[in-house]
């Protein structure tokens, strides 16, 4: 995990901490619904923030005898609880709070406040935004941002940053809400905002539980990463022929690699240990990520058999 995707949950957390305050503040001062929902949701996201903080700490943890392989998932856990709780609290809540409001809506008092507070925090989220959106920039390469997300395999940098969007678009619904309010004397439009911004965060979490998912449960390495491994295992004069190349991403930055290969038949045994030696430092040096390589000898012909009969 860079040391970017850290300062992107800082500045994410410094950010809705202050945001957070100025919205309950002036949600308790004009009584309006779309403010209450939105102090819920920075509140929710300052609590993610310093979710993402532990889980990248917990994941840096060394490997011991119960976790053989380390604790780099501990970030992919982290960051599915993060996706439920914004479901939960911050998408809830919202839309429960927006209900209420619709049901019994009340007149807001000074609404100027909320204009002033939204602005402010559109300014602050805003910043916090584009600070997520660069980082995230910086490490998607040449995919496009769909595709990014959907082959990242450090989600806390995409994870602020649907938090990030979610937060500029619900604060531009509760500003739209309040001001309908104020101009056209509806009440009800303060809990339609609202309830719109509780379904925007439930939808965001959604999707976020969707592109944590596949990691928590043991995700391969990208297509180049595992071609990489087996353009080290066919350039190997002591090789037949490459079986299987299995693949899993135990943290973001630790690769699991499971090989099954048909070493040459006149090889000695001590020339295969030499060999498997030579191949796990060979791919190590390529492909920093993968930490951990385990190389089976197996007949070709053997594979096809077990192969059908798992069939």
């Amino acid at each position: 995990m860079s040391s970017g995707s850290r300062k992107v949950i800082f500045a994410a957390l410094a950010g809705n901490t202050l945001i957070a305050i100025t919205k309950f503040g002036a949600a308790a001062f004009t009584g309006s619904s779309a403010m209450l929902s939105e102090g819920i949701h920075s509140l929710v996201d300052t609590g993610n923030q310093f979710l993402l903080l532990y889980g990248m700490k917990q994941a840096k943890k060394p490997a011991d005898e119960q976790f053989p392989f380390g604790h780099g998932k501990e970030i992919y856990f982290w960051s599915f609880i993060v996706a439920m709780l914004i479901f939960a609290l911050g998408g809830g809540i919202s839309i429960y709070e927006g209900i209420q409001h619709l049901q019994h809506p009340e007149p807001m008092s000074n609404p100027m406040v909320n204009y002033i507070v939204l602005v402010l925090a559109m300014l602050f989220e805003g910043a916090a935004w584009i600070f997520a959106l660069r980082e995230f920039r910086a490490v998607k390469g040449k995919w496009g941002y769909f595709e990014a997300i959907h082959r990242a395999k450090d989600p806390s940098v995409f994870v602020v940053l649907f938090e990030d969007s979610a937060a500029m678009l619900g604060l531009m619904i509760a500003f739209a809400g309040v001001a309908l309010s104020q101009w056209t004397g509806v009440l009800w439009f303060d809990g339609l905002a609202s309830v719109l911004i509780g379904m925007i965060l439930i939808g965001t979490a959604l999707w976020l539980a969707y592109e944590t998912k596949s990691l928590l449960i043991g995700e391969s390495a990208n297509t180049a990463t595992v071609q990489g491994v087996k353009q080290v295992l066919q350039q190997s004069a002591a090789i037949e022929h490459v079986n299987e190349v299995l693949t899993m991403h135990m943290g973001p930055d630790f690769i699991l690699v499971n090989i099954s290969v048909d070493f040459v038949d006149d090889l000695k045994a001590d020339q295969i240990e030499s060999e498997i030696a030579s191949l796990d430092q060979k791919i190590k040096q390529q492909q920093p990520q993968i930490k951990r390589v385990f190389i089976e000898a197996e007949k070709w012909t053997r594979l096809l058999v077990k192969t059908e009969e798992n069939a």
